[in-house]
């Protein structure tokens, strides 16, 4: 047993080390929104490659989004971008 080290009792939270103050925690829906692949595995070239985003459909619930490998050209992946609730169409 190391005696530097000060044993806690129960479930008492630890303070943060000095000099650093404490950040509250960022909800995990803010930080990412909006996350757009930059590169992902392409099949075909058997490499991660960089890719295109392109809407495939506008739906109901959001738009869905297909990724495409800017060398050949081959689908690696899509995405459904799920829209504001609060989002209304009046025609």
């Amino acid at each position: 047993m190391n005696p530097s080290r000060s044993r806690r009792s129960g479930n008492v939270p630890p303070t943060p080390p000095a000099g650093r103050p404490a950040r509250p925690a960022a909800q995990p829906q803010e930080q990412f929104r909006s996350f757009r692949a930059s590169a992902l595995y392409c099949p075909q070239c058997r490499q991660a490659t960089p890719v295109r985003e392109r809407l495939l459909l506008i739906l109901p619930d959001g738009n869905l989004y297909e990724y495409r490998c800017v060398h050949c050209g081959t689908s690696t992946g899509s995405k459904t971008e799920k829209e504001q609730k609060d989002v209304r169409l009046f025609f």
